[in-house]
C-alpha cells in the first residue's frame, strides 16, 4: 500500500533519477574520468577494487540474511514474508525507564576500553559541559546530530526519551561522532580538522557497539528478553546497514554502467533492475510484490551517487576495530584514538589502515558478516 503511491508520481520520479544519473556520466567524461563511479570514488583515494570486493563479499554471504529472513517467517507465523514484516519487531521493546543521567553513565562505562582520557573527556562533555541540546521542545526539529566548529565544542542535538532504549544508543553514537570532533579539532590544523563521512560513521557506530558489548556483558545477561531486543537490534542493524546498503551500492554501478553503454533508463529500466538485485538478496523466503520494485526511485541517497557503500564501509571497520579492543589486542586502543584524532590528514583508507582495518582485503567484510551470523542464530535459541 506504501508504494502505490508512488505509482501516481512514477514516470516524473524516473525521469528524475535517469537525469542524475546521466548528470554523473556527463561529469565523469567531461573530467576525463574512466567512468562515473571512478569519479566519485577519486574524492576519497578509493580505488574500483574495494568498491567491487565489498559487493563480492557480500553477495558470497547471503545466506545468513536469509536464515534471518526464515526465522522471521517461522516465529511470525506468516505464510508468506513481505518487505512490511521485516519492520515488525521480533521482540517487544524492554519495558524500562533510563534517565539521561543514568544514559550517559551507561555510555561512558560503554567506553571504557577506549581508555580513561577518552571516556573522561566524553563524561564531562555529556553531563557538565551541556554538549547535548537533550529534551523534546516546541518547534524543535526530529531526529539527532552531532555538529562543531574548530573552536567550539561539539554540540549534538536530539530528542531524548526515557522509555526508549534505542535512544541511549542514539546517544551513543552521536557521541561517537562528538568526541571524533573534539578529537581531531585539538590535533590537527584547521585545513586537516575536518574528516570525510567515509570514516564519520566508524568513530559513531563504534560506541555503539562498544554499548551493546557492555549490555550483554552486564544487564543483558540476565533478561533474556533484553537480552533477545538487544541482539535483534544488531542483527537489524547490520542488516540495514551491511546487506541493504550494498545492495543499493550495486544498483547505483549497474544503472551508471547502463546509462555509460548508451541503455535508455526507463521506469521499466529501474524496475526490472531493482527487481533482479531483490530476488538475489532478499532470496526465496521473502515474496517480492511488484510496487516494492519502486523502492528504487525514493531513495535520497541516489542522488549523491556512490555515497551509501561508505556505511557498510564505516561498519564493518568499526565492528573491527570493537573487536580488537574488546580482545585486549597490544596498541589497539593507541591505534583507534590516533585515528580518531587524525582528521582529514590522510586519505581514508590509510587512516584505517593506520588504526589496524585494511579495508582493501575482504577479512572485515567477511568477519562482519559471520557476527550477524553468530547473533541470528543466538537469537533463534532464545526465541525457541
Amino acid at each position: 500500500q506504501y508504494y502505490t503511491e508512488f505509482e501516481q508520481h512514477a514516470f516524473t520520479l524516473s525521469a528524475t533519477l535517469a537525469s542524475s544519473v546521466k548528470a554523473d556520466v556527463f561529469r565523469a567524461r567531461a573530467r576525463k574520468y574512466p567512468n562515473a563511479r571512478a569519479h566519485s570514488l577519486f574524492h576519497d583515494r578509493v580505488p574500483d577494487r574495494v568498491y567491487d570486493n565489498l559487493v563480492a563479499t557480500v553477495r558470497k554471504n547471503l545466506g545468513p540474511l536469509q536464515r534471518y529472513h526464515r526465522l522471521r517467517k517461522k516465529y511470525l507465523q506468516l505464510d508468506r514474508l513481505l518487505a512490511a514484516d521485516l519492520q515488525v519487531p521480533l521482540v517487544q521493546k524492554a519495558q524500562r525507564k533510563t534517565s539521561y543521567a543514568e544514559a550517559a553513565r551507561m555510555v561512558t562505562e560503554a567506553c571504557l576500553p577506549l581508555g580513561g582520557e577518552y571516556q573522561k573527556i566524553l563524561e564531562k562533555g555529556l553531563i557538565q559541559d551541556r554538549w547535548v541540546d537533550r529534551y523534546e521542545n516546541k518547534g524543535k526539529r526530529s531526529g539527532a546530530f552531532s555538529s562543531g566548529s574548530y573552536q567550539s565544542p561539539p554540540y549534538i542535538l536530539m530528542n531524548y526519551r526515557e522509555d526508549v532504549l534505542g535512544d541511549v544508543y542514539t546517544l551513543a553514537h552521536e557521541a561517537g561522532h562528538s568526541m571524533h570532533t573534539w578529537l581531531s579539532h585539538r590535533n590537527q590544523a584547521f585545513q586537516d580538522a575536518h574528516y570525510p563521512i567515509f570514516l564519520a560513521e566508524v568513530a559513531s557506530t563504534l560506541n555503539e557497539e562498544l554499548l551493546t558489548h557492555h549490555l550483554l556483558q552486564g544487564e543483558a545477561s540476565r533478561d533474556p528478553l533484553l537480552r533477545a531486543y538487544i541482539l535483534n537490534r544488531q542483527i537489524d542493524d547490520i542488516r540495514g546497514t551491511l546487506y541493504r546498503q550494498v545492495m543499493f551500492s550495486e544498483f547505483e554501478s549497474v544503472v551508471h554502467q547502463a546509462e555509460e553503454k548508451g541503455v535508455a533508463l526507463t521506469l521499466d529500466f529501474f524496475r526490472i533492475a531493482y527487481r533482479k538485485l531483490l530476488e538475489v538478496y532478499l532470496g526465496e523466503e521473502m515474496e517480492i510484490q511488484a510496487p516494492l520494485e519502486l523502492e528504487c526511485l525514493r531513495i535520497p541517497h541516489f542522488y549523491s551517487a556512490f555515497y551509501v557503500y561508505k556505511y557498510a564501509i564505516g561498519l564493518s571497520a568499526s565492528l573491527a576495530l570493537s573487536r580488537k579492543i574488546l580482545a585486549g589486542e597490544n596498541g589497539a586502543v593507541g591505534k583507534v584514538m590516533a585515528f580518531l584524532s587524525s582528521g582529514g590528514s590522510r586519505p581514508p583508507l590509510e587512516t584505517l589502515k593506520m588504526a589496524g582495518v585494511d579495508m582493501e582485503s575482504s577479512e572485515p567484510v567477511e568477519a562482519a558478516l559471520e557476527l550477524f551470523d553468530d547473533r541470528v542464530q543466538e537469537l533463534e535459541k532464545i526465541l525457541r
